[in-house]
Formats: C-alpha cells, sequence, structure tokens
C-alpha cells in the first residue's frame, strides 16, 4: 500500500488513512509518567477489545503521543469513535488510525524495513509479522473485556479481608448510589478508576482507601446510575489476572 512508505505520523487529516488496528492519539497531557499514561491508556481502551501492545515514547518527538494496537480493526473503530475527545487527564484526546504501519510502530515491534527495501519486503513482512502477533496473542494476554455484563471472579480470587469470618460471604448490600470495587491490581491510581467510572452518566468521584490497596469506593448521583456502571464494568480487567468485583457499597 502507497501509504506505508511514508512519515512516521499519520495524515494529520485522516482522509486517506484506512482503518486498522492501530489507533493512533495526540494531545495527550505531556506531564504525566511514561508508564502510568500506558497502564490508564490500557485501563480505558481495553473495555473495546483485546489489546496486543500500547505503544509510547519518553522523546521528545513523541511526547503527547501514543498508539494503541488492538487485534481487530472493528475493536479500533469503536474505541475511536466513542473516545474520541474524551477529557484524559484533562485534555481531550485526538484519534484517528495509525498510517499502516508508521515507522514508530514499526521499530517497536521489529518490522520496520528502510523506505528503499520496503516496497519489495512489504507483503512479505506484513505477513510473518501477522503470524507472530497471532501466536504472540495465542500465548500471553487473556481477552481484556469479559462483555458488557462481564463476569464475577470466583470464590478464590476474591481478596481476603482478614478473620475466619471472612471465608462466608455476607449477604449483599442493598441498592445504593455507591460501589464498591474490589480485585484491583495495586497499582491502581484514582485516575485511572475515574477514566474508567466516569464514562456513566452520574458518576461524582472515586474514593481509595491508602492502607488497603485494591479497593476503591466509587459514587454516582443515584442507584439507577450505580447500577448501570456496575452491570457494564463488572468483570472488566485492568490487567489480565484481575477482573474487577463490583457490589453496591454497606452504608
Amino acid at each position: 500500500m502507497a501509504e506505508a512508505n511514508q512519515n512516521t505520523n499519520p495524515n494529520p487529516s485522516g482522509g486517506e488513512v484506512l482503518p486498522n488496528v492501530t489507533i493512533y492519539i495526540n494531545n495527550l497531557n505531556e506531564k504525566i509518567k511514561l508508564e502510568e499514561l500506558k497502564k490508564s491508556l490500557h485501563a480505558v481502551f481495553s473495555q473495546f477489545g483485546k489489546i496486543l501492545e500500547v505503544l509510547a515514547f519518553k522523546t521528545l518527538k513523541h511526547k503527547g503521543q501514543a498508539w494503541v494496537v488492538f487485534d481487530e480493526v472493528s475493536s479500533a473503530s469503536n474505541a475511536l469513535r466513542q473516545m474520541q475527545g474524551f477529557p484524559f487527564y484533562d485534555k481531550p484526546m485526538r484519534i484517528q488510525y495509525a498510517k499502516t504501519k508508521s515507522d514508530v510502530v514499526a521499530k517497536a515491534d521489529g518490522t520496520f524495513v528502510p523506505r528503499e527495501k520496503r516496497k519489495r519486503h512489504e507483503d512479505k513482512g506484513r505477513k510473518k509479522k501477522d503470524q507472530q502477533d497471532a501466536n504472540q496473542a495465542g500465548m500471553g494476554l487473556n481477552p481484556a473485556y469479559a462483555g458488557a455484563y462481564g463476569a464475577a471472579p470466583p470464590f478464590s480470587q476474591i481478596p481476603y479481608m482478614g478473620g475466619a469470618k471472612a471465608a462466608v460471604p455476607e449477604a449483599p448490600a442493598p441498592p445504593n448510589n455507591i460501589l464498591f470495587v474490589q480485585n484491583l491490581p495495586h497499582q491502581s491510581t484514582p485516575m485511572m478508576l475515574q477514566m474508567l467510572f466516569c464514562q456513566y452518566p452520574g458518576f461524582k468521584e472515586v474514593r481509595m482507601v491508602e492502607a488497603k490497596p485494591g479497593i476503591a469506593f466509587i459514587e454516582y448521583g443515584d442507584e439507577m446510575q450505580s447500577t448501570v456502571a456496575m452491570q457494564a464494568l463488572r468483570g472488566f480487567k485492568i490487567t489480565p489476572e484481575n477482573p474487577m468485583l463490583i457490589t453496591y457499597a454497606k452504608k
């Protein structure tokens, strides 16, 4: 494809770039540390499908930019459509399809070929990389999103809250406007959770307890709003090992 031989960044107009599995995001907050940025992007975009890779770089040339590589074009298309302009760390994201394949992504995944040789090797290299991606996907990440209603983890994954009584599940709290979230990765931050939960109407705030990593309270305006968010995000995986367990909070 002719567009594969051009520059490292997608065409700003986006008009010539065909849909593909990689989306290019810019206008990102440059003050956010690289690792936190990548984890937050993964948390926000994994609701749309399995993510193979999140790419962001420290170099000045690539500040404020990132690439999210999905395993399916439909996932990338949904992410682009639904997250366009989303306020990510107080700046609206600008999203478009990445040019297939941009130099920076090719260099990162090992398929980069110098421009004069690229035309000759492009088809062969793409087929080989597609097979490598398929193999890596089979061995690596589980699907990042369990579906709209998710699936609660088995009791073996529910965090132990201390004391012998914890082995017997207590009666669930009645529906209310505050959600209790468990089984979060210990590196979760309030901002990462806000990115997820503020997509649903009525979101008010995230409260985390420093002494108890892995849990959080999410407040909505009323119980109908909290119920919508709970049904949508129950079982959502911020990391492949951490499906969220969401219940109503006890008051």
